[in-house]
C-alpha cells in the first residue's frame, strides 16, 4: 500500500488512502501514559475489609494537627490506629502524645527517634539510653530508626557510622527491656545501587530524583554491606523485637526474605511502600503471606488516604491488571493476592497487637 510521510513541527503525518494519521514524535517517556483497552472484572476498594493498624506513617506536625479530622479520615478507611513514626524525642514527643490523648484517645501511637549526633562524645550512649527511658515514660511505645543510619550519619571525622556500631548496642537492649519494638529502615531498594541505564527498572524515578541513586562508591557502601550491618544487630539482640521496614527491601526476592525471617525469630516485617512489588507477583506473594502470616504487618508510609485503596485491592481482591498510583515507582500493573480472611486479620491488626504495647484491643474484633 502506497503511503507518504511528512515531518512537520515534531509531528509525523502519515497519509494512507482515505485518511491521515498523526504521530507525536516529540513525546517523552515520562509523558507516555496509555489507557488500557483491557476489560476485566474488578473495582476499587475504598475501605479495608477489617479494621487495621497502620504501623508505618509520618505525621511530622502531629502536635498542632486537627487529629479529630484525621481520625475521621481514618474511619473512612477502617483504620482504627495510626502509628506515627516521626515522634522525635523529649518535649516534641510529649506534645504529640498529649495532643493525641486529648483529641482522639486510643487512635494514635507515637514512636520515638534516636539522635545520633555527638556519638563521638564519651557519654553519648548513656544519654541516648536515658532519653529513651524518658520518651517511654512520656508515652512513646516504639522506636523508629531512619535510613540515614548506615548511609549518611557521620562521626566528627567524616566516617560513616555503621548500623551495628557497638555504641548503639545499649539502646537496642533498652528498647527490648522496655518492650518497645524497633521499626528500622535500613538502606534502599538494591536497584538504587545499579547503573542508571536501560536495564534499570527504576530508571524513571532516579531520572526525576537523582539524589536517590546510591551507586557512588566513594559516598556509599554497597547494598549487601549496608543490610548486613542491620542483620548483625538483629542477631546480637534476640531479646529485642525489630520490625524490618519495607519488607527489608527484599519484596522483589520473597524467597530470600523468607530465609531472613527464618533466621531471625525476633524480626517482623511490614509492607509500606512495596505494595507494587507484591502486586506484580500475586501467586508467589500469596503463598508467602500464608506461610509467614504471623510475621507481616500492614504499613503504608506517606499518609495519603486515596493511596490506601490500592493496598486494599492488592491484599483483598483477585482483580487483574489495575494501576499502581505512582508511575515513577512502578510502570507495571497490579494483581490481587486474594488473601484468606484469617491472614488479612493478622496482617491488618492481630500481629501489631502482639508487639505494640498499650493498644486498645477492644477496637478490634476477634482478637
Amino acid at each position: 500500500m502506497k503511503k507518504i510521510a511528512l515531518f512537520l513541527s515534531g509531528l509525523c503525518v502519515v497519509w494512507l488512502p482515505g485518511h491521515a494519521q498523526q504521530f507525536d514524535t516529540t513525546m517523552t517517556f515520562e509523558e507516555y501514559d496509555p489507557i488500557s483497552t483491557l476489560v476485566v472484572p474488578g473495582s476499587e476498594i475504598t475501605k479495608a475489609k477489617y479494621p487495621f493498624i497502620d504501623i508505618h506513617s509520618h505525621l511530622w506536625r502531629m502536635a498542632t494537627m486537627d487529629l479529630k479530622k484525621t481520625a475521621s479520615e481514618m474511619d473512612s478507611l477502617n483504620m482504627n490506629v495510626l502509628v506515627n513514626l516521626s515522634g522525635r524525642s523529649g518535649d516534641a514527643l510529649k506534645q504529640m502524645v498529649d495532643a493525641a490523648k486529648k483529641q482522639a484517645p486510643g487512635r494514635f501511637v507515637v514512636f520515638a527517634n534516636i539522635n545520633f549526633s555527638g556519638m563521638d562524645e564519651p557519654d553519648w550512649t548513656d544519654r541516648a539510653v536515658k532519653q529513651l527511658q524518658e520518651d517511654y515514660n512520656n508515652g512513646a511505645r516504639g522506636v523508629k530508626i531512619f535510613k540515614n543510619l548506615g548511609l549518611t550519619v557521620l562521626d566528627s571525622n567524616g566516617k560513616r557510622i555503621q548500623t551495628d556500631d557497638p555504641r548503639i548496642d545499649p539502646v537496642w537492649a533498652k528498647a527490648g527491656e522496655l518492650g518497645m519494638p524497633v521499626l528500622i529502615h535500613t538502606g534502599e531498594p538494591a536497584v538504587f545501587w545499579a547503573p542508571v541505564d536501560e536495564k534499570n527498572e527504576r530508571w524513571l524515578e532516579m531520572k526525576q530524583f537523582p539524589s536517590r541513586h546510591r551507586g557512588d562508591s566513594t559516598k556509599y557502601p554497597d547494598w549487601e554491606t549496608v543490610m548486613q550491618e542491620q542483620w548483625n544487630v538483629f542477631k546480637k539482640h534476640p531479646n529485642t523485637t525489630f520490625i524490618n521496614a519495607h519488607l527489608g527491601w527484599m519484596a522483589n526476592d520473597l524467597e530470600r526474605l523468607g530465609r531472613h525471617l527464618d533466621e531471625f525469630p525476633n524480626v517482623y516485617t511490614e509492607i509500606a511502600a512495596v505494595i507494587a512489588e507484591l502486586g506484580r507477583q500475586p501467586r508467589f506473594a500469596r503463598d508467602f503471606f500464608i506461610k509467614y502470616q504471623d510475621r507481616i504487618l500492614f504499613g503504608k508510609d506517606t499518609y495519603r488516604p486515596k493511596e490506601f485503596h490500592t493496598y486494599f485491592r492488592v491484599l483483598e481482591s483477585d482483580d487483574e491488571y489495575f494501576d499502581y498510583f505512582r508511575k515513577r515507582h512502578a510502570f507495571w500493573k497490579m494483581y490481587g493476592l486474594n488473601l484468606p480472611n484469617e491472614v488479612l486479620q493478622k496482617v491488618y491488626y492481630k500481629n501489631a497487637l502482639k508487639i505494640i504495647p498499650d493498644i486498645d484491643a477492644s477496637l478490634f474484633p476477634n482478637n
